[in-house]
């Protein structure tokens, strides 16, 4: 696994680079095909905060934690991670499906999406662009995606309608979905 270490507010020692490495090297354990990590250290008024992102095969795992130790706060994360790995292991690799249709529903999702991507944009001003794999998945795999994340909504391919839909999370603790209607 290759990791992209990045401080804020923080000398990156050699030391700290290396625990930081060893620490999350033990992920490779619980999963397989990991290609990068990216882990931002950053000292503030929270504290030694940690946060790190990893892609896994169109999901993506993330930890964020903070403590008055910087140490302290990798250790933690690193178990938060485990934790996310063991909880959701079974359901991240479950829906098995088709992987002919799963490749040919992701081109065609990424030539629609970059054709959309350079509209003049004079009336508004994009602050910043995100580019993610659409995996085909159902209502439920998208929420525990976006639970994953930390995000309050989440973008998905829905295998049941093949439509790209929205969960999101709402005021009331429930969840809301949002389904396109071409009418």
């Amino acid at each position: 696994m290759k990791f992209e270490i990045r401080g804020k507010n923080i000398e990156l020692t050699d030391a700290l680079k290396e625990y930081t490495t060893k620490r999350l090297s033990k992920l490779e354990k619980y999963i397989d095909n990991v290609k990068e990590a990216k882990v931002a250290l950053s000292v503030g008024s929270e504290g030694h905060k940690v946060e790190v992102t990893i892609p896994l095969n169109g999901v993506i795992l993330r930890g964020e934690e903070a403590t008055d130790d910087m140490y302290s706060s990798i250790d933690l994360v690193v178990e938060k991670l485990e934790k996310q790995i063991e909880k959701y292991k079974t359901k991240l690799y479950k829906n098995h499906r088709g992987a002919g249709l799963k490749q040919a529903l992701r081109e065609d999702i990424q030539a629609n999406f970059e054709k959309y991507q350079h509209l003049d944009t004079d009336n508004f001003k994009v602050v910043r662009n995100k580019k993610f794999a659409l995996k085909p998945m159902d209502e439920e795999e998208a929420i525990m995606q976006m639970n994953l994340l930390g995000h309050s909504f989440f973008v998905f391919f829905n295998a049941d309608s093949d439509e790209v839909n929205v969960v999101y999370k709402r005021k009331d603790g429930n969840y809301g979905l949002i389904e396109p209607d071409f009418d």
